[in-house]
């Protein structure tokens, strides 16, 4: 901690200490956080109805001028959400070492981070390539031109990565909040390798499907929301199973 010296007087600043900095890479990372989730909740729960709903011209300007901004501040609220997180990370790891990984809160921690990570993923690599397609369609199509033959498609497949980017929010916020609120008993024989090749294997299947498959039971908004408390209920179990 920082101390300010004056005469007889002592003031110490907490925010300059050890603790301050974890504490400004914790804030950084959830209000860059809500910034991603929120505007990841809006395309998936508010504007995908009102598209469905509007007529063409609408929905077409929507595209051309509203998606655009919102997908701005949804891919760099993203972006600085996994980097404030991995710097969080790192500090941790660094000030308090390596086993701490190996605690329920590191448990935790880790299965919300890996979420998290592919959720990142998913939008700058995914969702944003596939949407600036769409956008670049519609604005050919507004100026008269032909629309891009990959348009339909490439919306498709950013929809299923946004449908599971939902899906996988739900388990994400859980961990995240049960690493310092919810400790789980750990058996110290217990192996974790194979808790962590169980997990990853639900996790790429469930990622292999945004790359290649379809929204399945993720098509409407109840069926997303069903889906993510289902899957943070599976993931809770084999964790609270396989460490002891």
């Amino acid at each position: 901690m920082y101390s300010f010296y004056r005469g007889d007087f002592t003031m110490e600043i907490a925010l300059l200490s050890q603790d301050g900095s974890m504490f400004i890479l914790r804030w950084l990372h959830l209000f860059f956080g809500v910034l991603w989730i929120g505007l990841l909740y809006y395309f998936n729960f508010v504007q995908g109805a009102f598209f469905a709903e509007t007529d063409a011209a609408t929905k077409s300007n929507a595209i051309q001028k509203l998606v655009p901004r919102a997908l701005w501040w949804f891919r760099w609220a993203a972006m600085f959400t996994f980097l404030t997180g991995l710097l969080y990370l790192g500090h941790k790891g660094h000030h308090d070492g390596a086993a701490i990984f190996g605690t329920s809160w590191g448990i935790a921690i880790l299965t919300g981070a890996t979420l998290g990570t592919l959720m990142w993923a998913n939008v700058w690599f995914v969702i944003w390539p596939n949407q600036k397609i769409v956008i670049e369609s519609a604005t050919q199509v507004a100026k008269g031109g032909a629309a891009i033959p990959q348009a339909a498609a490439a919306g498709a497949r950013a929809g299923v990565a946004s449908r599971t980017n939902v899906l996988f929010s739900i388990p994400m916020l859980f961990f995240m909040g049960a690493a310092s609120h919810l400790p789980i008993m750990v058996n110290p024989n217990a192996n974790l390798m194979i808790l962590a090749g169980v997990l990853g294997v639900i996790m790429i299947a469930l990622e292999a499907n945004a790359l290649k498959g379809k929204t399945g039971p993720m098509t409407t908004v109840k069926g997303v929301i069903t889906c993510g408390f289902v899957l943070a209920a599976v993931l809770y179990g084999l964790m609270e199973v396989l460490t002891k």
